[in-house]
């Protein structure tokens, strides 16, 4: 069994800041790519960060410089620091991690059960 755990969501008002984590457990042998993505009511999950176990980032145009995606490899998670939050940041927020179980199995994506992000205006 694999889990994708969160924590760190909430209610803020526009302009402040929230850290989500998302811990990695189970038969878990190594992970690619952990990101951050988000569903707002009544629109697509859309991606927010990625980081590669190298350190490589990316993030979706809306978030860049104000959004920080880490990761602790040793720890299996990964965070999210949000600054200057805006109202149209508000959604549900999940953790995605592309990782194998075994040598010999092949990586596939795993999902935790999403957090959410109320920022009021």
């Amino acid at each position: 069994q694999v889990q994708l755990v969160e924590s760190g969501g909430g209610l803020v008002q526009a302009g402040g800041s929230l850290r989500l984590s998302c811990a990695a457990s189970g038969s878990i042998f190594s992970i690619n790519v952990m990101g951050w993505y988000r569903q707002a009511p009544g629109k697509q999950r859309e991606l927010v960060a990625t980081i590669t176990s190298g350190g490589r980032t990316n993030y979706a145009d809306s978030v860049k410089g104000r959004f920080t995606i880490s990761r602790d490899n040793a720890e299996k998670t990964v965070y999210l620091q949000m600054n200057s939050l805006k109202p149209e940041d508000t959604a549900v927020y999940y953790c995605n991690a592309d990782l194998r179980r075994s040598y010999y199995s092949a990586y596939a994506d795993y999902w935790g059960q999403g957090t959410q992000v109320t920022v009021s205006s």
